[in-house]
């Protein structure tokens, strides 16, 4: 762990991680979802460590044929000093 503190203007990246599903014309699969939630908290535990600068929570809800359908999402801006590179890697 390091022993500097946290500071908001040492941020130079800021990723963008949606979990969850938001079209409900191409629903996410759970290994989907799953594999969105190990990138978030890959973000948060790898070197160079990543913090949440915020959250976005969203729900909406659609009618697909006679169904009401109410898709629920989180997405994470997750902060790094530097960019990391395993999320080079991983695109």
């Amino acid at each position: 762990m390091s022993a500097t503190n946290f500071q908001l203007t040492n941020i130079r990246y800021v990723h963008r991680i949606l979990v969850g599903n938001d079209d409900p014309q191409n629903m996410r699969s759970q290994e989907a979802l799953r594999e969105q939630q190990e990138l978030l908290n890959r973000c948060l535990t790898s070197t160079p460590r990543g913090y949440i600068l915020s959250i976005e929570k969203n729900y909406s809800v659609h009618t697909v044929g006679e169904h009401q359908v109410v898709l629920q999402t989180a997405v994470y801006h997750i902060g790094f000093e530097r960019k990391p590179l395993f999320l080079d890697e991983s695109r």
